[in-house]
C-alpha cells in the first residue's frame, strides 16, 4: 500500500508541475552589460572597514576608484589592500556576472585615500 501512495504523490506532483505554464527565462549568454552609475558603498574587508567610491569614466571605458579607511586611514603600504577592495568590489556591484575588476595604471596614494582605475574583465 505504501508503495501504491508514494506512487500516486509522485505522479500527481508531476501532473501539477506540467498543468501551469512556467516563467522560467532562459537567456543563453545572458545580457553582459557593465553598470556604469556611480556609487558609494562601505566594505568591510581583512576585519576593517573601508569606504568604496567609484564613477565611471566614459572617455577611459573605466573606473575611478577611490578606497578610504573609515576606522583608521590607509596608509601608503596598504596599496595590496586597495587593489583588492577595488577588484572584488566592482566584479559585485558593476561588471558583469563571472568577472572581476582588473587595474588599469598605477594606483595612487594622497592622504589617506587610494585612487585607482579599474576596468571589467
Amino acid at each position: 500500500m505504501n508503495r501504491n501512495v508514494l506512487a500516486l504523490l509522485c505522479v500527481s506532483v508531476l501532473a501539477a508541475a506540467c498543468s501551469k505554464p512556467g516563467n522560467v527565462d532562459i537567456n543563453s549568454g545572458g545580457p553582459r552589460t557593465v553598470q556604469t552609475q556611480s556609487r558609494s558603498e562601505p566594505i568591510f574587508y581583512n576585519g576593517k572597514h573601508y569606504a568604496l567610491n567609484y564613477t565611471y569614466n566614459d572617455a577611459m571605458k573605466a573606473f575611478d576608484v577611490k578606497v578610504s579607511g573609515t576606522t583608521a586611514a590607509m596608509k601608503p603600504d596598504s596599496q595590496k589592500d586597495a587593489i583588492n577592495i577595488a577588484s572584488s568590489s566592482l566584479g559585485y556591484f558593476a561588471c558583469p556576472e563571472g568577472q572581476r575588476g582588473r587595474l588599469v595604471g598605477s594606483p595612487k596614494f594622497n592622504g589617506g585615500v587610494w585612487a585607482l582605475q579599474a576596468r571589467c574583465g
